[in-house]
């Protein structure tokens, strides 16, 4: 028994976000082994705001045992706005509870203008995490992107992921901190060869104009200090395969080679592949 509910955890460490989380059954995990997962290295998200989002719903489904089916995102978001505007959820009696749970979330990793919007919209979180979620934005904006607090890879970086699956040969995507712009990327090379980096880009060069409107800050830095790990993980006949770089500082500058990180390459025959990409900026 020790070993299934090892394997069940493990399960859920990596698809709690891309596949439970979409699913009603998300309902039934208990408040323990929730917070077990959410404190794992290992835990896989595409980003710090989709992991709260999953963790609202859960909050949601806990609080509504008569719906069946997976609300959308704006009901999750108006329940919780619909509590009265003097106390946040955590702080009330039926919230307190739950702040073990919250705890575990890097809120300080949700930099995008609009998620921090929603952050306030919903009253959930106490003002004073809140006001320290804007201050460490504004002193990182204000000092190059420079993440002061943040330390230990492990427990505070931000992190995004990429699921990696059979139709796939190149998928990449785009992201954005403190005005810095990064693409992250998988290859296939053959059917059970595999590559996975990141990249730093110009903002001159990205696809769409649009991209660098809704993120507003651009930084112009010709380089920027990344403490970074890249991971990836696949489930072959019952057992985890783990692959990852070592923890790596690297100055990223706008042309090659420096723009590039190192490459994880790695050989499995388990699909999908769960690839995270966690990082800090460090003092530079």
């Amino acid at each position: 028994e020790e070993q299934l509910t090892t394997a069940c955890e493990k399960w859920l460490e990596m698809n709690l976000v891309p596949l439970v989380g979409m699913q009603i059954h998300l309902r039934k995990i208990p408040q323990d082994l929730l917070h077990k997962v959410l404190k794992s290295p290992r835990l896989f998200t595409f980003s710090e705001f989709r992991l709260l989002k999953t963790m609202l719903l859960w909050v949601f489904l806990q609080l509504n045992y008569k719906i069946q089916a997976i609300p959308t995102h704006e009901t999750v978001m108006t329940f919780f706005k619909s509590f009265p505007e003097n106390c946040c959820f955590l702080d009330r009696d039926i919230g307190q509870s739950l702040r073990p749970l919250f705890l575990c979330l890097r809120l300080h990793g949700i930099t995008k203008g609009k998620d921090l919007e929603v952050l306030r919209y919903i009253n959930f979180f106490p003002e004073s995490w809140l006001n320290r979620v804007t201050a460490n934005h504004y002193h990182a904006l204000e000092n190059g992107g420079d993440m002061d607090q943040l330390k230990d890879l492990n427990t505070q970086a931000v992190r995004f992921g990429l699921l990696f699956n059979q139709e796939n040969t190149t998928y990449s995507k785009m992201i954005a901190v403190y005005g810095f712009f990064f693409k992250i990327t998988g290859l296939r090379h053959d059917t059970t060869s595999y590559s996975f980096y990141m990249q730093r880009i110009k903002h001159t060069d990205l696809e769409s104009p649009f991209v660098v409107y809704e993120h507003k800050p651009v930084s112009l830095r010709a380089a920027r200090l990344v403490k970074y790990e890249i991971r990836a993980q696949a489930l072959v006949d019952g057992k985890w395969q783990e692959f990852r770089t070592n923890q790596i500082m690297q100055k990223f500058g706008l042309t090659k080679p420096s723009c590039k990180s190192h490459i994880l390459k790695i050989q499995t025959v388990g699909i999908p592949i769960y690839v995270s990409f966690a990082f800090i900026f460090p003092p530079s």
